[in-house]
């Protein structure tokens, strides 16, 4: 007996899909082998066949950035709610990089 099949329906962004099923059609692939791929990894690994991980906030990518800074310490401000902030006229060079990235 041939195994059933069944949808699976999923909203994504239009241009992740766009952008997703170019690159499977460079490798020889569509979506629907893709995802039938992934799905068995799952069942093979018994776990997601990558690590998610956590983004880093802002305010994180600051702290972390001013850790890296070379040979002197930054000592930042933070607001009643706690958040980081930058302070554009002290630390130009960190407000850039918090501002652009």
């Amino acid at each position: 007996m041939a195994n059933a099949k069944t949808s699976v329906k999923v909203n994504i962004d239009a241009d992740v899909r766009e952008l997703a099923s170019v690159l499977l059609g460079r490798m020889g692939l569509d979506e629907t082998i893709a995802i039938d791929l992934f799905f068995r990894q799952i069942i093979a690994e018994r776990r997601l066949p990558f690590q998610p991980a956590v983004i880093a906030t802002l305010d994180e990518r600051i702290s972390e950035a001013a850790a890296r800074k070379a040979g002197r310490a930054i000592e930042l401000a933070t607001n009643e709610n706690g958040d980081v902030f930058v302070d554009k006229d002290i630390h130009p060079e960190l407000y850039e990089w918090a501002a652009n990235g």
